[in-house]
C-alpha cells in the first residue's frame, strides 16, 4: 500500500504528485521587487529535490506592502519575466508552482531579519504603514495609518492585479496571505482592529476585507484552478482571534471559492506564549478540515517523513506544508520516499545517487 504522502492530490485542474508542498518562506534578497537568480536556485532545488507543490515567498502587492525593502515583489508588470522563468522550471521538475500573496500592515517598513528587524523611517530608506487602526505592533513604533475606504479599495485592486500577474507569471496556485499579524489578518483580530466602521467590530465585519479580496482574487483567477488561504488559527492571546472564528471563516471562505486552508497561528501581537512543540499546529488543521469540511495544509515542525505521514493517515490535514526542515533538506521528499517505501521520480541527473 502506497504512503499517503506519496498518493497524488488534485485540486480543481491541477493535480499535486504527492503531498509534500514547500510552504512560502520570506528570503528577503530581491531589489525593487525583483525576482533572481537566488529565488531560481532557492525555489528550483525543492522542485528538483520532489516537492510536489513549490509556493514561493509572500509577494508584496504593493510597495508599502512589503514588510522589508529586500521583499518580493508582485506589484508591476515587470515583475513576471523573471518569475516566469521560475515556474517554469519547477514545472519542468514535476512540481506545482504557486505563489503568496500578501500585505504587510503595520509590520511594514523593517529591516530584514539579519539586519535586527527594526522600524524604517522614511529617511531611512522605509516607508508609512497601514493597519485596520492606528495600533503599532510595538509600542515603541509610530502607529500606523488607519486605512480610509479609499486605501481599503485600493489594497483589494492591488490583490485582484497582484493575481492577474500571478497567471501571466505561470503560477497554478494563489495563496491569500491572512495570517501571522499581516494586513488581512490585523483586519480579523479585535486586537488590532478596533475600527467603528463596516471593517470592524462584529465577526462579519472584521472578516470583511478578506472576504473581498478573496472575491476580487476570484475574479481574476482562473476557476480551474485552486485558490489557497493561509490564516492564523489563533493569536494565542486573550481576546484575539481565536479557532472558533477560523471555523466560521473557513466555511465563509470555501462559499467564496476557496480551495484550502493553509493552517498555520500567532504572529499578531509580541510576546504571546506559544507552547511549541512537534506537531503544536496540527490541532488546527483537523478542527478545520473536520468542522469546515474544507481541504487543510499542515505545517508546524513536522520534522520527519513518519511524523508527515502520521498526520495524513489520521486524517488531519491534506496536504504537508514543510518550511524550515526543507531549508535544511531540500531533497526530504527524496528521502522520505525511501524511508517510506514511496514512489517518487528521481531527476535523471541524480539517479545515480538512488541506491546508497
Amino acid at each position: 500500500m502506497s504512503p499517503r504522502l506519496f498518493e497524488p492530490l488534485k485540486i480543481k485542474s491541477i493535480q499535486l504528485k504527492n503531498r509534500i508542498g514547500v510552504s512560502p518562506m520570506c528570503m528577503y534578497s530581491s531589489k525593487d521587487g525583483f525576482a533572481n537568480n537566488w529565488h531560481l536556485v532557492h525555489l528550483g532545488t525543492r522542485a528538483t529535490g520532489g516537492a510536489g507543490l513549490v509556493i514561493s515567498e509572500a509577494a508584496a502587492v504593493s510597495p508599502e506592502a512589503r514588510i522589508t525593502p529586500d521583499d518580493l515583489g508582485i506589484w508591476k508588470d515587470a515583475h513576471v519575466e523573471k518569475l516566469k522563468e521560475i515556474t517554469a522550471f519547477l514545472e519542468g521538475q514535476g512540481s506545482v508552482p504557486g505563489i503568496q500573496l500578501a500585505h504587510a500592515g503595520r509590520k511594514a517598513s523593517t529591516t530584514n531579519p539579519w539586519k535586527g528587524g527594526k522600524f524604517l523611517s522614511e529617511e531611512e530608506g522605509g516607508w508609512q504603514p497601514v493597519a485596520p487602526s492606528a495600533i503599532p505592533f510595538y509600542e515603541e513604533n509610530p502607529a500606523p495609518i488607519e486605512l480610509d475606504p479609499a486605501g481599503i479599495e485600493k489594497v483589494i485592486s492591488d490583490f485582484r492585479e497582484a493575481s492577474k500577474r500571478a497567471l501571466s507569471a505561470g503560477f497554478k496556485v494563489v495563496e491569500i496571505h491572512a495570517a501571522h499579524g499581516y494586513l488581512l489578518h490585523e483586519f480579523l483580530s479585535p486586537l488590532s482592529n478596533q475600527r467603528k466602521d463596516e471593517y470592524g467590530g462584529s465577526f462579519e465585519n472584521r472578516s470583511r476585507l478578506l472576504l473581498e479580496v478573496t472575491r476580487a482574487v476570484r475574479e481574476v483567477w482562473p476557476k480551474d484552478l485552486p485558490l489557497f488561504v493561509r490564516i492564523s488559527a489563533t493569536d494565542w492571546a486573550a481576546g484575539g482571534w481565536n479557532e472558533k472564528e477560523s471555523v466560521k471563516l473557513a466555511k465563509l471562505l470555501k462559499e467564496e471559492g476557496v480551495d484550502l486552508i493553509d493552517c498555520s497561528s500567532g504572529g499578531l501581537v509580541p510576546n504571546v506564549t506559544i507552547q511549541v512543540q512537534k506537531k503544536y499546529q496540527v490541532p488546527f488543521s483537523e478542527k478545520l478540515k473536520s468542522e469546515a469540511g474544507i481541504l487543510t495544509a499542515a505545517v508546524g515542525l513536522i520534522t520527519t517523513p513518519q511524523e508527515a505521514e502520521e498526520v495524513l493517515e489520521k486524517g488531519q490535514a491534506d496536504i504537508i506544508l514543510l518550511g524550515r526542515e526543507m531549508l535544511r533538506n531540500p531533497y526530504f521528499p527524496l528521502e522520505a520516499a525511501g524511508a517510506l517505501n514511496g514512489a517518487v521520480d528521481w531527476p535523471n541527473q541524480y539517479l545515480r545517487a538512488k541506491q546508497k
